[in-house]
C-alpha cells in the first residue's frame, strides 16, 4: 500500500508544484524568525554562535509547523496515535538540518519548512515501526511508552502508515515559491532514502544480524542505511530546495553521510554509558538483544575515537563555504557527538 502512495505521489507532485509555483504563499506557513536565521544570527560578547539559541528557535517553529500538520479529525484514535509520537518530544535533529542546509545555500526556512517536516514525520514513523514487538520490541520511546503500548499493535501499525502518506502530501501541499524540479528532485531522494537503499534496507540488516557474528563493515552497512540515509537525506533536500549547486548538493551529502553514521554509533555509547533515565528509552538493550555495536565490535575507547574522526570528515566538508552560513552545520555536528541522550 505504502508503495503505491509513493508512485501515485512521485507521478503527480511535479503537475501540483507547477500549479503552485504560481500561488500566493501559504498563510499557514511557519516564517522565519530574523532574529535567529543561520545568516542573520549574531554572535554573543565572546564571538561564539549560540547553537542553544538557534536551536530553541527552530526547535520551536518546527513543532508548530508538525502541530498543524496533523490537526485532530476522524479516525479520531489515529490521528491521536499519530499525534502522540509525532509531538512526543525530540530534539528535531533532522529538521533543524534541513532547514540549516537551505540557508546555507541561499535558501529561506520557509522553503524548507514543509520537507523539513516531512523528515520529522517518516523519522517518527520508523520508530513507531521500530519499536513494534516483531522489531526491536520496545517499551520506552523518548521516555514515553511506545505507540503500541499505548494504542495497540494494530493502531500503530495504521499510524505508522498514515504517517508515511502524510509527509509526501505534505510535501506536495505545503511547499510553496520552489521550483517544481527542485521538490521533485528532492521527493526522490527522499523515496530512495527510505526504501529498500535505505532505512528499509538497513532495517532488514539488523534483524538479520541479531544473535550472528557481525563484521565492523557489516555493522557499518546496516547503520549507514538504517540510521545515517535519512540524516543525510535531510541535509541533502535542503540543499535541493534552497538552490544549491550541483556540488554543493555533493559536499552537503558527505557531510551529512558523516554525521548520519556519527549519531549512530554516539547512540552504541550511550546505549552502555547511560542510563534509561538519562536516555528516556531502555538503556542496555542492544547487549541483552546481542546485537552487534561499535562498542562491542571496537570497545567504547575506540568507538569514540570514531566519532571524532566523523565529526573531523563531516566539518572538512564545509570548508568550501562561507564560514558564518556554516557556522549551524558546523555546531551541530559537534552537538551529536557530545549529546548525553
Amino acid at each position: 500500500m505504502l508503495v503505491h502512495v509513493l508512485i501515485f505521489l512521485l507521478k503527480h507532485v511535479a503537475f501540483k508544484f507547477v500549479l503552485a509555483e504560481i500561488d500566493p504563499p501559504s498563510s499557514d506557513l511557519v516564517k522565519p524568525n530574523k532574529n535567529f536565521s543561520s545568516t542573520e544570527l549574531q554572535s554573543n560578547v565572546l564571538g561564539e554562535f549560540r547553537l542553544k539559541d538557534y536551536m530553541n528557535s527552530k526547535l520551536k517553529r518546527v513543532n508548530s509547523a508538525l502541530d498543524k500538520a496533523v490537526p485532530v479529525k476522524t479516525p479520531k484514535t489515529i490521528q491521536e496515535a499519530m499525534r502522540y509520537s509525532l509531538l512526543g518530544g525530540g530534539k528535531r535533529v533532522r529538521p533543524i538540518l534541513c532547514i540549516a542546509s537551505c540557508e546555507l545555500v541561499g535558501g529561506d526556512e520557509a522553503s524548507a519548512m514543509p520537507i523539513a517536516c516531512a523528515m520529522e514525520i517518516i523519522h517518527t514513523c520508523s520508530l513507531i515501526v521500530d519499536d513494534l514487538p516483531c522489531m526491536d520490541n520496545d517499551d520506552l520511546r523518548r521516555g514515553n511508552l511506545t505507540n503500541h503500548k499505548m494504542f495497540g499493535e494494530n493502531v500503530a501499525i495504521l499510524a505508522s502508515a498514515a504517517l508515511f502518506c502524510l509527509a509526501f502530501e505534505h510535501i506536495a501541499s505545503k511547499t510553496k515559491n520552489v521550483p517544481a524540479e527542485r521538490v521533485v528532485q528532492a521527493i526522490l531522494e527522499l523515496g530512495s532514502a527510505i526504501g529498500t537503499d535505505g532505512l528499509v534496507a538497513g532495517q532488514f540488516a539488523d534483524l538479520e544480524s541479531e544473535g550472528k557474528e557481525v563484521s565492523l563493515e557489516e555493522l557499518k552497512y546496516i547503520h549507514v542505511h538504517k540510521t545515517a540515509r535519512l540524516i543525510e537525506v535531510s541535509v541533502v533536500c535542503g540543499a535541493i530546495i534552497g538552490g544549491g549547486s550541483v556540488s554543493d548538493v555533493e559536499r552537503l551529502r558527505k557531510y551529512g553521510s558523516r554525521i548520519g553514521l556519527l549519531f549512530q554509533v554516539v547512540d552504541d555509547i550511550l546505549d552502555v554509558t547511560q542510563s534509561t533515565a538519562e536516555l528516556g528509552k531502555t538503556a542496555g538493550k542492544d547487549l541483552t538483544s546481542d546485537k552487534a555495536t561499535f562498542p562491542k565490535l571496537m570497545g567504547i575507547e575506540n568507538a569514540r575515537n570514531f566519532a571524532r574522526k566523523l565529526v573531523d570528515q563531516a566539518v572538512a566538508e564545509l570548508a568550501h563555504f562561507d564560514a558564518a552560513r556554516a557556522d549551524p552545520l558546523h555546531h551541530l555536528a559537534h552537538f551529536i557527538v557530545d549529546r548525553q541522550n
